[in-house]
């Protein structure tokens, strides 16, 4: 259940909406067309297959929440950017999710 949780969706533990408060940097990796179709607000695109190549622009950030259509490509790029030593991202699941604290 925990791998599930991580890969999927943020766990009962992690409040969203005083990240977002608090200046969260939001990044729907869905995309552009489903970017297009709705997103939360202040939410930047970054499509999961550009993530390796826009890293820097997530670099110094306080800290990041993922999000998608399900989860599922959040939880990839969760594990996408820790592996490059950026380790405070939140898989924030589904952007409706997110976007309820925006």
């Amino acid at each position: 259940m925990n791998l599930f949780k991580q890969l999927f969706g943020g766990s009962p533990s992690v409040d969203l909406e005083s990240l977002i408060k608090d200046g969260a940097f939001l990044v729907d990796v869905r995309t552009p067309g489903e970017f297009a179709g709705g997103h939360a607000k202040g939410s930047v695109n970054i499509p999961l297959d550009q993530l390796p190549q826009q890293l820097s622009r997530l670099r110094n950030k306080k800290s990041i929440i993922v999000c998608c259509q399900s989860g599922g490509r959040s939880g990839q790029a969760k594990g996408i950017l820790e592996k490059n030593g950026i380790t405070n991202v939140i898989n924030g699941g589904n952007w409706n999710n997110v976007a309820q604290y925006c």
